[in-house]
């Protein structure tokens, strides 16, 4: 195991530039998320660390060994396809074996590890299996058990859970992170997909354009984004234009005051979760804002509802409420036309200088 550090690492493929002025250094033992949406340079980032493709500019370390031009046998990095890229004529056994008979592990040891990593991923039973016999996630784990075997001082994966469905996409991810955590490696985890990358990540860094915009751990890039882009793509937001008022008073849409913390000159836009949102009857006691108004839309979602709520200043707001239904209201507690306020506190509302999302 060892540290990852990687210096202004660029690429560029003809005047396109898909990776700019990238650097990060990454713990020993920790995981760390690559997240954005398609073509941001993510993945492009994980292959150059990985060896697959060579960068235009910059450097990548794993522990002292500056790695940035060897090729990828020698790197001692376990990878993780997003289609498995197991060999279909190969048992599960085989497979394994495949990347120890590349390292020039000998017989005994191959044995020794084969059994290992198979019992880690709980697919001992199924080693003389082919890929055709196994089921989606069974040969997740197998490329995953492939990738530990050859026992990598860092661990990448590339979209690893994006060809599972639902319920195992969640079973497998957090088998990986357990894994993870026990072996205590050096992790790099690409994804699109946010939940995936708030649960799973000690770290993350989001990306767009080919550039970091905010790296920090879930709870600080949820809470307090850096900017726009970061705020609309992790999460759900309402975006509030308007302009700076007074210490704590923003003016929104139809010259709706809302007290907000955090405020400058300079801030152009609130940022309000859905979720910080509580809907009453009444004025709650104990919030800054309390916006009188009335339900337009309820959605039904099971476990919430997606409310869209109209002040009565014209302000648009949407808002996740708890599914906790009231005698005489059936499943729905909200509905449309009623009457209701909006209530949240000041410093629920992030402030951006950024004019439009």
């Amino acid at each position: 195991m060892a540290h990852i550090s990687i210096r202004n690492l660029k690429k560029q493929f003809g005047q396109t530039v898909a990776v700019s002025d990238f650097s990060l250094d990454i713990a020993d033992g920790e995981l760390v998320t690559f997240l954005g949406p398609s073509g941001c340079g993510k993945t492009t980032t994980l292959r150059m660390v990985a060896g697959f493709i060579a960068p235009t500019a910059g450097s990548i370390h794993i522990g002292d060994t500056d790695v940035t031009r060897l090729p990828v046998h020698k790197r001692e990095t376990g990878m993780v396809f997003q289609r498995y890229a197991l060999f279909p004529h190969m048992t599960v056994e085989q497979n394994v074996a495949f990347g120890l008979e590349m390292h020039k592990v000998d017989r005994r040891e191959r044995q020794t590890r084969i059994q290992e990593v198979l019992s880690l991923v709980r697919m001992s039973h199924l080693a003389q299996r082919y890929p055709r016999e196994l089921s989606g996630g069974q040969q997740q784990r197998v490329a995953i058990a492939r990738a530990l075997a050859i026992r990598p001082r860092a661990f990448l994966l590339d979209e690893p859970l994006s060809n599972l469905d639902a319920k195992l996409r969640l079973e497998v991810r957090e088998e990986i992170r357990t894994l993870q955590q026990e072996l205590g490696l050096s992790t790099i985890f690409v994804t699109h997909d946010q939940e995936e990358a708030l649960a799973i990540s000690d770290r993350m860094a989001v990306m767009f354009d080919g550039k970091v915009q905010q790296v920090g751990t879930p709870e600080e890039l949820y809470e307090r984004p850096a900017n726009l882009f970061v705020a609309s793509f992790l999460g759900r937001m309402n975006f509030l234009p308007g302009s700076h008022a007074g210490s704590t008073e923003f003016i929104a849409a139809s010259s709706t005051s809302i007290k907000a913390d955090g405020l400058t000159a300079s801030t152009r836009q609130l940022g309000l979760r859905p979720e910080r949102i509580r809907l009453s009857p009444t004025p709650q006691a104990g919030f800054a804002n309390q916006l009188a108004g009335a339900i337009d839309n309820v959605s039904y979602l099971g476990d919430q509802l997606d409310i869209r709520f109209r002040a009565a200043s014209g302000l648009q707001l949407i808002i996740q409420a708890p599914n906790l239904p009231e005698p005489g209201n059936g499943f729905r507690c909200w509905q449309p036309g009623m009457a209701a306020v909006a209530n949240f506190h000041a410093h629920d509302c992030i402030a951006f200088s950024e004019a439009a999302a």
